[in-house]
């Protein structure tokens, strides 16, 4: 055996080989760049109109009149009670809330806990002050506001209609007193546009797809041509195999990553807000994430029996992430059951993780949670991918 082999020229050599067979491959040029461009053009132009509008509601707001329970039942609304006062502002102002509200009743506005109301005001007829008074605080950091007011107002509208029946069959007479007042507040923030939502969720789609559609492919192929065998016959280790097939397939990530960053920030407004710094902590989520996702491909190709049982055993693993994973629409737009399950998904967390880091302008530090549970896939996934991974 050569003393002077070196195992790093090996790994370099086997990564520069991967690499042009990646480029040279169509389904890496569609999933890496292809798709997720196009979704981001149809999704920009589209709006965000298929969002659920997260509404925090204040501590000592009223929660047992009809406003509140008509707004619980709208199907838009997802209305956020869990959330301390100072969280509350703090999110309004990052456009993580698109609205909060405080509901008071007033008097005889206690007994309206249904509409049209079957309660008799009281023994006033003509009160002197609305039934309700609500304060909305929205924010310039989102763009669905205007949603949450459209839908309010409609509420209002009802409820007003409702009132100066039930004073005129009361008293004869109609009153110009509004069942509600309405107290509204802007708070300023970062303009939050829909593709601030889907381009990051776009990345995560195409280093799901990369890391284990790519991966799997590969290794199986390689292992059933025998080609890893051969290897053996050399002084090439066996981590210098997988570290240049990641290595390879990292730089490709990294560059479509880049042009989908690019093309999003100065084609549709792309929120930067560090800048480069933005743009290098999402390419370092985007390495982190890919090389999570890398082990389910490791995973398939070594249970896998030949090529034609990669794309259902891929699609098993890629299209719920794809689905629930908050990719394409909020993960709040699903029932809470369904919830739960997105809530144990990791490219949830890697969404999640880009979306803090490019708009809200997070660190890395600040999305520790996020790469806590990534890190605890990958332990779970390399260790799974150990055991059933073949070289030959």
């Amino acid at each position: 055996m050569n003393n002077n082999y070196s195992n790093f020229k090996a790994t370099l050599a086997i990564a520069k080989a991967s690499f042009r067979s990646i480029i040279r491959s169509p389904s890496a040029v569609v999933f890496n760049l292809a798709f997720p461009l196009i979704f981001i053009i149809v999704f920009a132009n589209i709006g965000g109109s298929a969002l659920k509008v997260d509404v925090g509601v204040a501590k000592d707001c009223d929660t047992n009149n009809v406003i509140y329970k008509a707004l619980s039942k709208n199907s838009i609304i997802h209305l956020v009670k869990d959330q301390s006062a100072a969280d509350m502002h703090a999110n309004l102002a990052k456009g993580n809330l698109d609205a909060v509200v405080d509901i008071k009743a007033n008097g005889n506005g206690k007994g309206w806990t249904i509409y049209p109301p079957l309660s008799a005001l009281g023994s006033d007829s003509t009160p002197k002050k609305a039934l309700f008074s609500i304060n909305v605080q929205y924010s310039k950091a989102s763009d669905k506001g205007g949603i949450f007011k459209t839908a309010l107002n409609n509420i209002l509208y009802e409820l007003q209609s409702a009132f100066i029946d039930k004073i005129s069959s009361l008293s004869g007479t109609s009153s110009p007193l509004k069942a509600v007042d309405v107290h509204e507040e802007t708070i300023t923030g970062r303009a939050y546009h829909y593709i601030d939502f889907i381009l990051p969720g776009m990345l995560g789609f195409s280093l799901l797809g990369s890391g284990v559609f790519g991966t799997a492919f590969v290794f199986l192929s390689l292992r059933l041509t025998l080609v890893i065998k051969r290897f053996f016959a050399t002084p090439v280790k066996k981590y210098s195999i997988v570290l240049g097939e990641a290595m390879a397939r990292l730089v490709t990530s990294w560059i479509g990553a880049l042009v989908i960053i690019l093309v999003g920030h100065y084609f549709f407004g792309f929120t930067l807000v560090h800048g480069v710094v933005t743009v290098i902590n999402m390419l370092l989520l985007a390495a982190i994430g890919l090389i999570v996702f890398m082990g389910f491909g490791f995973i398939i190709s070594g249970i896998a029996k030949n090529e034609s049982t990669v794309p259902p055993l891929s699609n098993i693993i890629t299209l719920p992430q794809f689905l629930l994973s908050g990719t394409f629409f909020s993960t709040t737009a699903f029932p809470g059951w369904l919830q739960h399950i997105s809530n144990i998904l990791p490219l949830t967390y890697l969404n999640d993780a880009m979306r803090k880091v490019a708009f809200e302008g997070a660190g890395l530090n600040e999305v520790g949670h996020q790469l806590l549970i990534l890190g605890i896939w990958f332990v779970v996934v390399y260790a799974v991918a150990v055991k059933t991974f073949k070289w030959e």
